[in-house]
Order: structure tokens, then sequence, then C-alpha cells
């Protein structure tokens, strides 16, 4: 009996020190082990909703025929060096997850085997692979992968189809649920499944704590069967009771407490971990003492009732992912003009409202004696009303506040200007309640930074604007780039709209292959923004410069703010219409848009063909120099620029008036009444003043796009086939002439002016020389000597 007792105190005794030896080797593993820097760089399963996930298949391109040569496989032929495929990268391992724990048929069992008909793989014979091709070069050319990432499903070793489009979740899935509907006629869900963010270690529509509840009971329940057939062994045992109880009471404390210290420290490995270790350093004392049971089962309770709320608390927590930099100024810190009133600032209060915040402010500065500034009071004090609670309203006393008024570079009274986060923009606009109204809703909608659109929103905002900046990026854009379109804002108020987008629908609508990329929707028409460099696209003037060139609409309309824009420096085809006739002024407009468009085209062909002339006048010299074996006329040939600068060609713009509200000065200047005389045209040349009215049969120009389209090329010849009418008198109608001739023909204006300045000065010294008596001249008897002698010093008789 004593012998027996002794047993069995060494047998518990070397159970639990084996229990502490296994459990020390899993959880800290010596550093010292063989191999363990070859396993470290071995891909680690991952969990997925709660399910372990293999790593995924890394294709060795030697087996890759053999590899997919059954069921489908949908490959990934990557770079490790290529900055998309890194991108790429844990979208395709989230995808991948998503798939591999996702059921076919929705069913209450929990059965993950591999051996399962109701898993993704076995269910579709569908498979993910990647390959790389830095390793396996010959087996991606094999393939035909010319760029990194491709991506190709093969079906029984045949390439099926190839991925084309975004390489994002979306359109990957979308084209991985395409495959699986057509191996399987009805199985996918209508409107496609709920993708998992990037990183994410479940579905949108898992439950984790449920089933870590779940997990956790199932676990409870095991434990409580063991526990409950190992006291129904008690009776057997009474003989050796005595000693295994301080036995037992010594083994079950060492157990429970490294169970319950084990799962807190270490809950991140689950309630089923914790029971695992547990009932394993039990394992030699349920031999030796079965009454140790009931002990066992309240430890494992207790741990699992510990662990359990930090399992659901660890299975819920998201994983960090990477989110977009967003270049948005930062929101105001309280309601914008809360009274509805304009606000008096002095300097003190202009610093810091205005200069040292982030809150838009839209700012009259002023004199109290204007009178400019005293009619435009009742027109400012309602703006305030109306931007109540949108934006704030201020003004400035510059008789008080003469010094602040100077530093924001005050000119004239009134002077108004929009600030924003220390940068502002002068208000050039009419002063009428309507136009600040207008101006001061579109500064609002600019507060929250360039909007992010896609294709649908796109097609509404066309609708509504009829000149839209459209900012192409992916994932590759940095900050710096997003910083410098944000400073953009503010010099488009009023202009145009500015969008940023990343939709692959846009991308293959404007055909745009690189990345940023600018450019301005004008009535659907593109025009880009060349950029040599990624600087290029940085620097805020050269960007500005090139949209203030493009931001006029097509056919826009002649006003006070933008008619030095429209006129200086071109011909103008300006259309007089009325909006009181609403059919007439509709026909009109639509005919004097489709004169611009068909126009714009026309110079579009002319430019390519002019184009193409000079590059094939520049082969045949290199082709003639070649053939005569001519090095120096080689090298001049090469050295020729193909120059298209129009700067010597004035262009042709289109614009429309209302000859009603500007009654006055289309009368006093074109002498047309658009009340009696209906809509007309007109050809202006603002620089010259001069303008046409009629066509080469000398019948009026009407709003029709034959007309129009007739008559230009007639005037904007040198020197023009119609002849003009002047818009001013006779003396300053000479002027115009004289500076026209000079502009365009310098060289001879210069040499003309070069002799007429030689003439007058050679007739001028003339008539100096004569009125001072002449040149000194030795007349015939001056020829005599100096002493009166015969000159020549003969011999005189």
């Amino acid at each position: 009996m004593r012998f027996l007792s002794v047993s069995l105190l060494s047998t518990v005794f070397a159970s639990v020190v084996l229990a502490q030896t296994g459990e020390q080797s899993i959880e800290n593993p010596s550093p010292d082990l063989p191999g363990e820097e070859e396993a470290a760089d071995v891909p680690q399963p991952t969990t997925f909703n709660g399910v372990q996930v293999p790593p995924l298949p890394d294709i060795d391109g030697e087996l890759f025929n053999q590899t997919v040569a059954e069921g489908y496989w949908f490959v990934k032929h990557h770079s490790p060096y290529c900055p998309h495929c890194i991108h790429i990268a844990p979208t395709w391992q989230t995808l991948y997850e998503f798939y591999y724990t996702s059921k076919p048929v929705k069913s209450g069992a929990e059965d993950t085997a591999s051996t399962s008909l109701n898993t993704f793989s076995a269910y579709y014979n569908y498979h993910f692979g990647s390959l790389d091709c830095i390793a396996f070069g010959t087996a991606c050319t094999d393939h035909g992968v010319t760029s990194f990432p491709t991506f190709i499903l093969y079906k029984d070793g045949e390439e099926a189809k190839r991925f084309v489009g975004p390489k994002d979740m979306e359109k990957l899935g979308a084209f991985i649920e395409g495959n699986l509907e057509s191996i399987r006629p009805g199985s996918r869900p209508i409107g496609g499944p709920k993708y998992p963010e990037e990183r994410a270690t479940q579905s949108p529509d898992y439950q984790p704590e449920a089933a870590a509840s779940k997990e956790t009971e199932k676990t409870t329940e095991k434990s409580t069967e063991k526990a409950s057939d190992k006291s129904s062994e008690k009776a057997s045992e009474k003989s050796t009771e005595k000693e295994s109880d301080k036995t037992s009471e010594k083994s079950s404390e060492k157990s429970t407490e490294k169970s319950s210290g084990g799962s807190t420290q270490k809950s991140e490995t689950g309630a089923e971990k914790v029971t695992d270790k547990v009932a394993d350093a039990a394992a030699p004392v349920k031999d030796a003492v079965k009454d140790t049971a009931e002990n066992v089962k309240d430890s494992v309770k207790d741990a699992v009732k510990e662990t359990k709320p930090e399992v659901a608390k660890i299975t819920t927590k998201p994983i960090l992912k990477a989110t977009p930099i967003e270049n948005k100024p930062s929101k105001p810190t309280q309601t914008a003009n809360p009274l509805g009133t304009s606000v008096s600032l002095t300097a003190e209060s202009f610093q810091n409202l205005v200069t040292m915040s982030q809150d838009p402010w839209f700012i009259k500065f002023y004199a109290p004696w204007c009178h400019h500034c005293q009619a435009m009071a009742p027109n400012w004090a309602q703006l305030a009303k109306e931007m109540k609670g949108k934006l704030n309203i201020g003004e400035v006393n510059c008789e008080a506040e003469s010094r602040l008024c100077k530093d924001v570079h005050v000119r004239g009274y009134p002077t108004i200007h929009f600030f924003r986060g220390g940068e502002r923009v002068e208000y050039e606009g009419l002063r009428g309640l309507g136009d600040f109204v207008t101006f001061a809703n579109k500064a609002v909608d600019i507060g929250d930074g360039v909007k992010d659109i896609d294709a649908a929103e796109f097609t509404e905002l066309e609708e509504k604007e009829d000149v839209i900046f459209v900012y192409f990026y992916d994932h590759a854009t940095t900050s710096e780039d997003f910083a410098a379109l944000e400073r953009l804002t503010l010099s488009l108020i009023g202009h145009a709209k500015l969008v940023k987008t990343n939709s692959a629908a846009l991308a293959d609508r404007y055909k745009i292959t690189t990345w940023p990329r600018l450019l301005v929707s004008r009535d659907g028409r593109p025009t880009y923004y060349t950029a040599l460099a990624p600087q290029d696209m940085r620097d805020f003037r050269k960007v500005l410069h090139w949209m203030q060139s493009v931001w006029l609409p097509v056919v826009p309309e002649l006003t006070a703010s933008n008619s030095r824009e429209i006129m200086d420096g071109k011909i103008v085809v300006l259309a007089i219409l009325s909006r009181d006739r609403e059919h007439d002024f509709e026909m009109a407009k639509k005919e004097l848009k489709q004169a611009a468009l068909e126009w714009m085209d026309k110079q579009i062909i002319n430019f390519q063909r002019e184009r193409q002339e000079l590059r094939d006048a520049k082969q045949l010299r290199l082709e003639e120099a070649e053939d005569r074996n001519d090095q120096r006329a080689l090298r001049a040939a090469k050295s020729i620029r193909i120059n298209m600068d129009k700067a010597d060609q004035k262009e042709v713009g289109f614009a429309w008036v209302d000859g009603v509200f500007w009654e006055r000065w289309i009368r006093s200047t074109y002498g047309i009444e658009v009340k009696s005389d209906g809509e007309k045209v007109i050809i202006n040349d603002e620089d010259n003043r001069r303008y046409w009215d009629t066509t080469i049969t000398g019948n009026y120009i009407i709003p029709s796009r034959t007309s129009i389209l007739e008559t230009i090329p007639k005037v904007v010849v040198n020197p023009p086939v119609i002849k003009p009418k002047s818009t001013v008198g006779s003396f300053e109608k000479a002027f115009f002439n004289v500076r026209g001739a000079i502009s365009g023909h310098p060289f001879l204006s210069f040499g003309v002016a070069l002799g007429m300045i030689l003439g007058a000065t050679m007739y001028g010294r003339g008539k100096i020389g004569a009125r001072r008596g002449g040149f000194f001249r030795v007349d015939d008897g001056g020829k005599d000597g100096l002493l009166g002698g015969v000159n020549g010093g003969g011999k005189v008789d």
C-alpha cells in the first residue's frame, strides 16, 4: 500500500513537471532550435471568419502545368519588386481568404473540413495561386505575360480568360463571380456578395461574438462530458482515496493556476487552446487519480469565463489598414455667421478670425465717403442675411484701419476679397445681390475640398456645369499632388468646377493611361493639360495659367466681369440675343454652339494637316541628305524644329450677350437694337476697334451656322475680304489703322520708320547749313596763292 502511494505521488510530480516543460517549449521556443530561420520564411496560416486558412499557394514555375492541369485556377503573375504588385497583394490575399472560407450552400453546420463537399474548393473546383515571374520567368513568358500583375484564369491547364480592368476588390470579385456562375449556374447570390475591406479578418455579414460564444459552449460541453465520465469511476477507486486527496489538491491547484494564468496572459489563443493545455497537463493525473476530474472541470470553467470576453473582444477588433490621405481643410470650429450680419473687423480681430483660422470669409474693404460703397451697402447687408449659418460676411473700414487695407493691397473702394486659410481671391463680378449670392454659394461649396466622384456623379454634373476640370489619380498619387490640387480651388470660384476621380469608366472614356492627369471637359469635349514631369502637376502657377486659358465655356455669356477676357486678343463671333423670345433664344444659342464646335473641328484638322506637312518636309530633307551622304545637310535637317506656334494668328472665339440688358452699349457701339432688329451676329476685332455685321453678299449675319461659318474665313485673313466697320471716330480709326499696319508688317514698318528718320536728319542738316552761310569755299581768285602771286611757283617776267 505504501509502495503504491509513493509510486502514485512520483507519477503526479513527474506529470506536472512535464506539463510545465511542455508548455514553456510551446510558448517560448528556444532560439537555438535548428531550422528556425527557415521556418520563419515559410508563409503561415491566417484566420478569416474564425476559420484557419492555409497560405495562398505559391506555384512552382517548373511544375506550373501539372499544378493547374485539373479544375479552375485563378493565378496572379507578379513580380516581388513591382509597386503595383505590392499594392494589390493585400487585396489578393483578402479575396482568397474570403472565398476559401465561404460556404456555397448555406447551412447551420460548422463543418470546415477540407474533405467536406460544402467547401468552396470542393464545390466549384476553383483554386487561387500566385506565380513569381522573377523566379520563374520562363513560365510567365510561355503564358504571354508581358506586364505585372497579370491575372489569368486557367481551366484544366489551358488559359480560359484574362482579367482586364482596374485591379481592386470589387472588379476582381465581379470577375470571379462570373466564373463561378458559369461553373454552377444559379449558385451565386443576386447582386454579388458583400466583400470585406482590404486586410480584414472577417466578412461584413460575419457575426464574431456569436461564433466565439458558440465555440466556447462546445468546449465547455466537451470538458463537462469528460468530467462526468471521470466521476463515474470514483466508486472503484475508494481504496486510494486518502492518498489521492492530497496529491489531487496539489496538482489541481497547480493546473488551475497555470490554466487560468496562461489564459489571461495569452488570451489571443482563444478558449479552446486554454482547455487543451489544461487537459494535457492533467492527463497523467487522470490516469493515476480519477477523483480530480471535478477540480479540473471547475478550473476549466473559470478559465473559460475569464477568456470568453477577451476572445470576443479580440475577434471583433478590426485590423489596422492604410487609408488614403484626404487633403481637406480643417472644418470650422463653430457655425458660420450665426447672426446673419456683416461683422466689422479691426486689425486684431482680422488676424484672429480670418488670417489664423481655416474659416472662409467674404469681406469688403470700403471708405465711409465712397459713393459706390454707400450704394452697395444695402446689398451687402442683405447678403449677410442670406448667408446666415453658411458663410462669414465681414467688412473693414479703411479710414480707421488704413494699415490693414494697405497690407491687403486695396487700391480702390469698394474692394471685395474671399479669404480661406491664409489665401485669398478678389471678387471681380457685378455688385448686385444676386451676383453676390451666386458667388458666395460657390465659395461655400469649396469648403469641403475637391469632391471625389464616380462616373454616374460626373454624368449628373455635366448636365449642370458647362466647364468641369477633372483630376485623375490612382493609388500612387502622393499627398503633395493632392495638396497642390487643393490650392487651385480658390482661383476657380465663379469660373469652373474642379473634381477628382479614380473611376475606371471615366479613365476609359477619356483614354487616361498615366496618373495623375488633368483635363477640362467643355460640352463633353476634353482638353488635356500637358505635364512633362511630376513637378509640372504640382506647379501651381503653371497649372492655374493653363486653367485660365480654358475655363471659359465653348460659348460663354458676355458679362462685365469676363468681357476683357473674352474680347481681348481675339476675333469674337458675338451673338446679340434676347431672352424675351424664349424659343428663338434657345434656337440661336444652339446654332451658335454648333457653329463653334464645327469651327473647332476644322481648326484641329487644319492644325494636324499643317503639322504633317512640316514633318513631311523635314523627312524629305533628311532622306535627301542621306542619299547624298551630306553630313552637314543631315545635321541641318535634324536641327529643324516643327514650330506650331500660332501666336501670329488671332484665335476665333464665340460668345453671346443679352441684347436687352446691354441695349444702350450695343446700340451706341454697333448700332443694333435687338427689340426692333431681332437677333443679330457680329464678328468683333476689339484690338483694332472694328467689326463685321454682313456676309460676303451684303446680308446681315444671322444666328445660323451656315451664315457664321461662311463669313469667318473672309474676315480672319489679312487683309480681310469683307470691309470692316469701325467702333470709334475718324481720328481714333486712323491711329488704330497705323497700329495695325505696324503690327502686321513689323520689318517693313521698321524700314520705313528708319528711312523717315534718316531723311528728316539729312533735310534738317541742310537747312541748318544754309541758314549759317554754307560751308567755307575757295573761289577762283583764291587760287592765286596766299600772297597774291601766281599759284604754281612759275617764273614771271
